[in-house]
């Protein structure tokens, strides 16, 4: 199957038209999302749209592989990421074993790392084993813990220089694009200005080289509660339980199954 992309067209991409990525975990959505998307992202966020889980600490290697498999059964020519979950790159052994589990039981195209500066010797160690690397920076998800909450970046000249220093670590430890998530609209082009690999930005402002959201949350399906910078494209839940409603009344009173849904 041929992929609309390859890491070096997501390269050259840098300063263009922007990059739109979007998650899924399944093969259902992923299949939906395939002549569209040029990225899917196979996000460790999956336990919090599909086990109600308060954070993306949970999701397990397993779990990431067995969803990765199954969104690229449904997008073979989408460009697809798999997230490495919590606690499965601690150090370059664990990391790259790990990595290399995804890409021996997946067709994923890459894995993406939580971290600037202080992951830069793993993503160069997992790069010049082979393992395709896109960092993740900003906040960073899978700290929430340890920083007591979500907390936006970028707020005054010294965090700028920090995710500077993070963006151009992850890039010089061979990251070919990166996610920059929470960071206040300034800081944000700034880092994108001070790399050479695109820039998709999440909570991120549009001076960046691309976007990525949940499909949960973008599509109105997630009802628990909705980040700042997620816009609904749909008002899925409404449209979701109006249908059940529907099929339930119409069961009720035996009207479905009618004659053109009966042998």
């Amino acid at each position: 199957m041929t992929k609309k992309h390859t890491i070096t067209s997501i390269k050259k991409a840098k300063g263009g038209t922007p990059l739109t990525m979007i998650t899924a975990y399944d093969a259902l959505f992923a299949r939906l999302f395939d002549p569209i998307a040029d990225i899917i992202l196979v996000g460790d966020s999956l336990n919090m749209s599909f086990a109600g889980a308060p954070d993306t600490l949970s999701a397990t290697l397993e779990q990431m592989i067995y969803h990765t498999k199954a969104v690229c059964t449904g997008a073979p020519h989408s460009f697809v990421i798999c997230d490495m979950p919590f606690g499965s790159d601690t150090d370059k052994a664990r990391a790259l074993d790990n990595a290399i589990r995804i890409f021996r039981e997946t067709p994923a195209d890459a894995v993406k790392l939580e971290g600037g500066s202080a992951k830069a010797e793993i993503i160069r160690h997992l790069t010049a084993n082979g393992i395709a690397v896109c960092g993740h920076i900003g906040l960073l998800p899978q700290a929430v813990r340890s920083e007591g909450g979500y907390k936006v970046k970028g707020k005054d000249e010294a965090q700028v220089a920090a995710l500077i220093e993070d963006a151009k670590a992850v890039e010089a430890a061979g990251a070919f694009c990166m996610v920059l998530e929470g960071v206040k609209a300034e800081a944000a082009t700034a880092v994108a200005e001070a790399v050479s690999v695109p820039v998709i930005g999440i909570g991120a402002s549009s001076g960046v080289d691309g976007q990525v959201l949940v499909f949960s949350d973008m599509l109105g399906l997630f009802e628990a509660f909705t980040p700042k910078f997620v816009k609904k494209y749909l008002n899925g839940a409404d449209l979701v339980k109006e249908a059940v409603t529907a099929y339930k009344t119409e069961v009720q009173s035996r009207a479905f199954p009618d004659d053109p849904y009966i042998y």
